[in-house]
C-alpha cells in the first residue's frame, strides 16, 4: 500500500527510491573497470524500507547505519556526486575520500557514523540515544542493521541498556532474506542464530517489537511513524524487523546487475532473464511502488518515467563530478585525527 502522504510527498519518495536504485547500479561498472577497489555493498531491494522508514524523521534526529548504507544517505538527502566521490577515494567525497563505501557519513544530515563492524553501530546509537535522553534535546535515534546483527553479543547488551533507561532509539532490522526461497523468514538464513522468530531477542528485554512487510512501503511508512511517536512520548526504545527479499545481483561475491533498472518493467520483465524475473516482478520494492503509484492514479506511467529520466541524468552527471575529482594528497592522511 501507499504511505499517507500527499501525491507530492509520493512522487518524492518514488525520486529518491530510484535515485537509490540508478546510484548503485553506476557502481558496478566503475568498479568492474577498476576506477575504484575494494568490496562494496548494494542496498538494491530494500529501498521500500530506508526511504518511508527515514521519511519519518526530524532533520535533527541521528541515524547510524552498516555497510549498507549508500541507499540510507541519499534517502537522507546527501549528494549523490560527493557520495560517489567519497566511494572513489577523492577528495571531493563527503568526507574527503577517507571513508570509502563502508565508512561513509554525513553528520549534518545526522549520520554519525557507518561501519562495516557487523553490530558495532547498535552500542553506538544506544550511547547517542542516553545522550539525547540526558540533554533532554528530544532527539530520536534510528539505527539501521541487518539479521546478522543480532548474532553479535553487542546487541543484547545495548538492548538491555536501552531498556533500562527507557531510551529515546528505534532498531530497525533490515532481513534481506535469500532470493529464491519465498520471503525472509527471520533467521531462515543463519545457522548460528538461535532466536526464532529475530522479535523474540529485543522482546526478551522488554522491547516492543514487531515484524512487517518491508517491500510494502505504506506499512513501513505508518509502522515507523507510530514506533517514533511512541519514542518521542517517552515509551522507550522500539524494534521492527523489516522482511525483503535478497536482489538477486547480490547473490554472487561481488555485486552483478542482472538487468539494468527501467520504470517500464513495472508492467512487463520478459526481457529480465528467466533465474531474476520472478524477484523483478513480485519482489522489486522500487517497481511495487511504481505500480501502486500509477493504480492508485497518483501518478501516470509517463510522469513516473520523467521523474526517471531526471534521476539518470542527475546520477550521469555525479560520475563524470566524482571520477573528475582528484585522490587526496599524501599529507592529508596526517589530518583530522582526534582521541
Amino acid at each position: 500500500m501507499l504511505p499517507k502522504l500527499p501525491r507530492d510527498g509520493l512522487l518524492e519518495l518514488c525520486r529518491r527510491m530510484f535515485l537509490i536504485r540508478h546510484f548503485e547500479e553506476s557502481l558496478v561498472p566503475l568498479h568492474d573497470k577498476g576506477v575504484f577497489g575494494g568490496h562494496y555493498h548494494l542496498y538494491i531491494g530494500q529501498e521500500a524500507t530506508g526511504v518511508p522508514a527515514i521519511s519519518c524523521l526530524k532533520p535533527d534526529d541521528y541515524l547510524f547505519t552498516t555497510h549498507r548504507n549508500h541507499g540510507h544517505l541519499l534517502a537522507r538527502g546527501a549528494e549523490p556526486k560527493r557520495l560517489l566521490a567519497e566511494i572513489l577515494g577523492r577528495v571531493d567525497g563527503l568526507n574527503k575520500g577517507k571513508g570509502g563505501s563502508f565508512h561513509s557519513v554525513a553528520p549534518s544530515l545526522g549520520f554519525l557514523h557507518s561501519s562495516g563492524v557487523v553490530a558495532g553501530i547498535i552500542p553506538l546509537s544506544t550511547g547517542t540515544a542516553y545522550a539525547s535522553k540526558a540533554l533532554k534535546n528530544g532527539r530520536v535515534t534510528v539505527c539501521l542493521f541487518g539479521d546478522g546483527s543480532l548474532e553479535e553479543g553487542a546487541a543484547p547488551e545495548a538492548f538491555n541498556l536501552a531498556s533500562l533507561n527507557k531510551l529515546p532509539v528505534l532498531f530497525l532490522c533490515e532481513n534481506n532474506g535469500k532470493y529464491g526461497a519465498g520471503r525472509a523468514v527471520a533467521a531462515g538464513q543463519s545457522s548460528s542464530m538461535a532466536a526464532y522468530p529475530l522479535t523474540d531477542l529485543p522482546k526478551a528485554y522488554k522491547i516492543p517489537a514487531q515484524q512487517i512487510d518491508g517491500i510494502d512501503a505504506g506499512l513501513v511508512h505508518a509502522t515507523v511513524s507510530e514506533a517514533v511517536e511512541k519514542i518521542r512520548g517517552g515509551d522507550g526504545p522500539q524494534f521492527i524487523e523489516a522482511q525483503t527479499v535478497r536482489w538477486p545481483g547480490s547473490e554472487t561475491n561481488w555485486p552483478s546487475v542482472p538487468h539494468p533498472t527501467d520504470s517500464s518493467l513495472a508492467w512487463d520483465v520478459s526481457a529480465v532473464a528467466e533465474k531474476a524475473r520472478e524477484w523483478y516482478h513480485s519482489c522489486d520494492p522500487l517497481l511495487v511502488f511504481v505500480r501502486e503509484l500509477v493504480e492508485a492514479k497518483q501518478a501516470t506511467k509517463d510522469e513516473i518515467a520523467a521523474i526517471e529520466r531526471q534521476v539518470k541524468t542527475e546520477i550521469a552527471a555525479a560520475v563524470e563530478f566524482a571520477v573528475a575529482s582528484p585522490y587526496p594528497k599524501p599529507e592529508e592522511a596526517e589530518r583530522n585525527f582526534f582521541a
